[in-house]
């Protein structure tokens, strides 16, 4: 007969372990450089509009000021939403060492702004010609690659409003980067609010 409590790690969530995720996003960003590699070569895309430099200040600026306005965002949306609308997984991570941590929301945060930005918001702004509907259009398709967020509706605006931001970073700017720092630093930064108990869950009454 098992305790309680070996009932209750045994329903925790898995979380992979680091040699499965760093074998799995490399992967996955191996094929999504290679995408872009073709877009660069069959000229769907230029370099320009991947890698431009030519507004170094403002994107130093960008990525410092929505680093920590998402951090912030991250905070707030702790103390107003009650501890059993936060997904489990976000839970979970808190509680793993920190090359974990730095590992996995780095390699999380650059493939999916790999897919994102750099391949499927480029696509419709190929198609479609405005920036705007592009960046609308691919973060749809990011809030629906975090279905499993969709039981606990509220928490979508965790992954809407950085959607929006980011596309709308990359627009700004034309550099991957930008977005990917700024996702990786919004992850990481929440992350370690949580785990050194800065932040805490909201309880339910």
């Amino acid at each position: 007969m098992k305790k309680p409590e070996q009932l209750q790690v045994h329903n925790k969530p898995a979380v992979p372990r680091l040699k499965d995720v760093a074998i799995g996003y490399v992967s996955l960003l191996f094929m999504c450089s290679a995408a872009l590699f073709v877009f660069v070569q069959m000229d769907m895309v230029s370099m320009q509009r991947l890698l431009a430099f030519e507004k170094p200040l403002l994107m130093v600026l960008l990525v410092l000021g929505c680093s920590l306005g998402l951090i912030l965002f991250g905070v707030l949306m702790t103390y107003l939403v009650p501890e059993k609308y936060i997904h489990e997984s976000n839970k979970e991570y808190a509680n793993q060492p920190l090359c974990y941590i730095f590992i996995f929301m780095s390699l999380a945060g650059l493939f999916e702004e790999l897919l994102f930005r750099g391949i499927i918001q480029n696509l419709f702004y190929i198609v479609l010609d405005e920036k705007w509907v592009a960046i609308l259009a691919s973060s749809a398709l990011f809030v629906a690659f975090h279905f499993s967020y969709f039981k606990t509706p509220i928490m979508l605006l965790n992954i809407v409003i950085p959607s929006l931001l980011f596309g709308s970073l990359y627009g700004a700017t034309d550099n991957l980067i930008v977005p990917v720092i700024v996702h990786v630093a919004m992850n990481v930064g929440v992350t370690l609010l949580f785990k050194y108990k800065v932040i805490v869950l909201k309880k339910d009454k």
